[in-house]
Formats: C-alpha cells, structure tokens, sequence
C-alpha cells in the first residue's frame, strides 16, 4: 500500500474561508478558487465543479473528512451545496450561463490571460515552498502525457515531468516527442502486469469504484503519483479539466449526432461533460492522494473556467479541430505540440489492453458479461 496523505481534512482546501464566504453571501459561484471542500460557520460547502471530494457520515453529517475510508457509511457532498446547519443540503451555485464573446481575437486574449495567471499562480506558490523548505517536495511535480494539456504546465512550470506506460505505449512516446520539442527531460514510469494487480485493490479502496472504466483511468494516475512520492515530491501538477471546458471530447465535436450527449449543440454537448465533473475528479482526487501526492489543477481555476464558459461553439470545435481557442491561446507552445492530439490516459497507457489480457489470463474471457469487472473483483478483498 502506498503512503496516505494525512494532511488533507483541512478547512477548505486552502482556500481563503473570508472568500468563500463572500461567495455564499453574494451567489459567487466562481470567486476565484481553484475550488474548496470543508467546513465553513457550521456547515460543509463544497465548490460549484466539486474539485475536491468531501464525505460526512449519512446519519451524522458532524462526522466529515476529504476520505471516504474514514468514515463508515460516507455521504458525499454534492458539487455547489452546502450540508449542515440544521438545513440538509442546501444548493448554492449553479454554473454561470454568460453571453458568450463575440470577437474572436478577444475570445483567444481572455482564455490566454486565463490560462497563464491560473499556471503562474502555481509557480509563484512553487517558489514560496522553494524559499520555505529548499528541497525536492518543491516545485510541483507534473503529470505529462505530452498533449496540448500537460505541456501548458510544462511550459511554465518547473517540476519534473512524469509520464507512465507499458512499454510501446503512445503516450510514453508522445510524452518523449514532446518533452524534447520543449527542451524538457521526462521521466518514463513503465507499468508491468504486477504493478496492475498490486495496484488494482488500492485503487478500489481509496474511490470505492470496481467498475472497469473507473479503475482503468485511476491505475496510471495511482502508478505515476506513487513513483512522485517516492521521489520526494508533495504535489503533482495535472491537466484536468481542459478537455471538459474546451471541446475536447469527440462526443462534443460530433454533437447532436453522438448518442452519448443529450445536447443538440457543440455548446451544449460541452456544458453536459462540464456537469461530469465532480464524479470524475472525485475518483483522481482519491486515487492521487493515496499514492501520497496531493494535485495541484491549473487549468481549473476559477479563471479559466469563467473564460470557457464564454466560448462560442466555433471556438470549441471547428470541423475537424477540438479546443479551438486554448490551440489558439497557447501560442509559447510549438506547433506540433500545440496541435497534437491525445489519447484518453487509459488507452494511450495501454492499461485498458493489459487489464483485459489479465482478465483473460485468469480465466475471465470476453464472452463473459463484464470480464474485466469481474476480474477487478477477484483482486479485492
């Protein structure tokens, strides 16, 4: 079992109380935060995107903690809401709908500013822990697939780049292409099937998640976080959030047509994965912090998403191009890393494939409904 972060049921994440506060009080769904879970005057309040997970205890909401495997029957508190006070759950926040920008120029200079405030604010902090402690826990480490998402990070920040695979797999070699068109170095964590089988039971306990999906996207998390921990680093930088916010999925780009979305717009489509969110980076968040690292998501700052939220469809997805305006805004990057395209991290890990080749191994063949979920069972207690 890798080390458990024991820091992490703190008020609010770090987050100023003085400014969420004001954001109840004024219906301030994004005060500028890179969101916040916690206690605040009596009651635990849990930010609009439902960036970090927080749990209380269904018959005793007095009973709270960011880690599910506190408590005995944990309740998770909904995205935007606040529990206690003698009130239940209350929402507060809904996303804003704001008038989207109409020049285009104008559209690709707010995300940018966006974008690099939200980055730099990370390596102003990096560098308060430099003065601080002077030591390898600082800067952030950084997550790197070698996509648009992860070398905006890396293009501004300066903690070692990770990325983790089996051996061939597109996203160790994307990461390599990329690094060297940044003049970066990246170290390579090569999963092998035992590092799986170890890995699978820590991964379900600290989500609470067995489906095949879930599992698949947390193990290269879970694997990478572990070896930054090992390697002495406290915080992993991650591109979460990117694709949600600006049309990154081909579900979106294919809206209405795709059966996946409901929305009959690019837009629309996009504000639907947007609302996908809090499950999903309660899932990361979990399965980071159990590998002993706590993230760090730039490109979630309140900054960023309030830029977002203003993109026109054409600068989502045009034609055959996804995340028009962050392409765009982030012109520091070379081109052929600016336009390169990725996979999603269980596929371009290949843990999807080996998962399945274990699952077969064992006995669990294809004909069988739900193999790799039945496999992922025989390894948990």
């Amino acid at each position: 079992m890798g080390p458990r972060r024991t820091d992490v049921t703190t008020d609010l994440q770090d987050a100023d109380p003085d400014v969420v506060r004001r954001a109840v009080e004024t219906d301030d769904p994004l005060p500028g935060t890179r969101g916040f879970a916690g206690a605040l005057d009596g009651a635990l309040v849990r930010d609009v995107l439902g960036r970090y997970p927080l749990f209380s205890e269904r018959d005793d909401p007095r009973r709270w903690s960011a880690d599910p495997t506190d408590l005995d029957d944990p309740d998770p508190v909904p995205a935007g809401h606040r529990r206690g006070g003698g009130s239940g759950d209350e929402q507060l926040w809904t996303l804003p709908e704001p008038p989207v920008y109409s020049d285009d120029a104008e559209t690709v200079s707010a995300v940018r500013r966006a974008v690099v405030d939200a980055v730099d604010a990370v390596a102003a902090e990096d560098a308060r822990c430099n003065r601080r402690h002077d030591d390898d826990r600082c800067p952030s480490a950084i997550a790197f697939s070698g996509g648009i998402d992860s070398a905006i990070l890396a293009a501004r920040l300066e903690g070692r780049l990770y990325v983790g695979g089996f051996e061939g797999s597109h996203d160790v070699e994307a990461a390599r292409g990329a690094a060297a068109a940044l003049d970066r170095e990246v170290t390579v964590v090569e999963f092998t099937h035992a590092d799986l089988e170890r890995a699978v039971p820590e991964v379900v306990r600290a989500t609470r998640r067995r489906n095949a999906m879930d599992v698949a996207i947390a193990l290269p998390l879970y694997l990478v976080a572990e070896r930054v921990a090992a390697d002495g680093h406290d915080r992993l930088a991650v591109g979460q959030g990117a694709d949600e916010l600006f049309g990154g999925y081909a579900k979106v780009a294919n809206a209405p047509d795709d059966h996946r979305v409901e929305a009959t717009t690019v837009g629309g489509a996009t504000r639907e994965v947007i609302a996908t969110l809090p499950a999903q980076l309660e899932r990361d968040v979990l399965t980071l912090r159990a590998a002993g690292v706590e993230p760090v998501a730039p490109l979630l700052d309140d900054r960023v998403v309030a830029a977002a939220l203003r993109l026109p469809d054409r600068l989502l997805v045009d034609g055959d191009e996804r995340k028009v305006a962050l392409r765009r805004a982030v012109a520091f990057l070379p081109d052929d890393v600016r336009r390169r395209e990725k996979k999603a991290v269980q596929y371009g890990s290949l843990v999807s494939r080996e998962l399945d080749r274990l699952a077969r191994r064992d006995g669990f063949k294809r004909r069988m409904d739900d193999h790799v979920g039945r496999y992922i069972e025989s390894l948990c207690p």
